[in-house]
C-alpha cells in the first residue's frame, strides 16, 4: 500500500549555516558598525537569540535571518516571530524560536482537513509526523496539493514516500 509522511523538520545543520552567513553579513554591514549586535543558535532548544541596541536593527536582524535561511531552503514559517522582545539595560533581547515538528493541535487539524476533503486515505498521527496511506499513489498526491494549498501557518515536508 503506497504511503508517505508529512513532517515538519529543519535541518539543523542547515539552520547553523544560514545563522553564519547572517553574522558575516551583519558584521560587514555599514548600519551595525561600532554597535553591540549578538546572534546565537542554542542548537538544542532550537532557538535564536539576538541581541541589539534598538528596535530597528531587531527588525533588520530579523529580516537578514530570514533572507539567509530562505537562500538556505529553510521556509520562513520555521521562524516564530510573534515572541516580544525584553529590553534589559541598554540591550534589547530576543528569543526567535525555531518550529521544529507538527504538534498535536496542528497535526488534528492537518487529520481533519484530509478527512474532510473526502479523498480516500487514511492519515494517522505518530509522534510529530503524519503517515497517510492509501491504495493509489495518485490519492496521495492530491493530499500533497491539497496540503500545499491551504493556509496551515507550518513549513510542511512530504517525506518517505513508498509504493
Amino acid at each position: 500500500m503506497p504511503s508517505f509522511d508529512i513532517a515538519s523538520k529543519v535541518d539543523l545543520q542547515t539552520l547553523d549555516n544560514a545563522i553564519n552567513i547572517a553574522k558575516k553579513e551583519i558584521d560587514n554591514r555599514y548600519d551595525f558598525k561600532g554597535s553591540h549586535v549578538e546572534v546565537e543558535l542554542n542548537k538544542k532548544d532550537m532557538v535564536v537569540n539576538v541581541e541589539v541596541e534598538s528596535d530597528m536593527q531587531l527588525k533588520q536582524v530579523e529580516d537578514i535571518i530570514q533572507t539567509k535561511a530562505m537562500r538556505q531552503g529553510i521556509e520562513i514559517s520555521s521562524f516564530d516571530l510573534s515572541k516580544t522582545p525584553s529590553a534589559s539595560g541598554k540591550y534589547i533581547r530576543k528569543a526567535i524560536p525555531v518550529k521544529n515538528g507538527i504538534d498535536k493541535d496542528s497535526a488534528k487539524k492537518i487529520v481533519k482537513l484530509i478527512k474532510d476533503s473526502g479523498l480516500k486515505v487514511q492519515a494517522a498521527i505518530m509522534d510529530d509526523i503524519i503517515r497517510v496511506t492509501a491504495k493509489k499513489i495518485d490519492d496521495l498526491q492530491d493530499v500533497i496539493q491539497l496540503c500545499r494549498s491551504s493556509s496551515l501557518d507550518l513549513p510542511l515536508q512530504y517525506v518517505n514516500m513508498k509504493s
